[in-house]
């Protein structure tokens, strides 16, 4: 294995960590946002009002994105189990 197929895989394991982590984080973004302009207005500054929607809608993202998430990684680890044998003798 060289230099340059090592840093390969990293970046290619760094990217797919942030496309599979991203749906649930813009969606705890975008609640936390919507719920801080809400506090702003009505001057409610309720802790756990801004972490127990936050948390089930990240939640309900999780649900709905993990079909997608075990793909995207299944697909990740058979091509990297695929490529085993060519990085060794590279």
């Amino acid at each position: 294995m060289t230099v340059e197929s090592a840093i390969d895989l990293a970046r290619g394991a760094a990217m797919l960590t942030l496309l599979v982590g991203a749906p649930v984080l813009i969606t705890g973004v975008v609640v936390g946002l919507v719920i801080s302009m809400l506090q702003a207005v009505t001057q409610v500054q309720e802790q756990t009002l801004s972490f127990v929607p936050k948390i089930i809608a990240m939640v309900v993202a999780l649900m709905l994105a993990l079909p997608w998430i075990i793909s995207v990684m299944l697909d990740y680890t058979s091509n990297l189990i695929y490529d085993i044998p060519a990085m060794l003798f590279s």
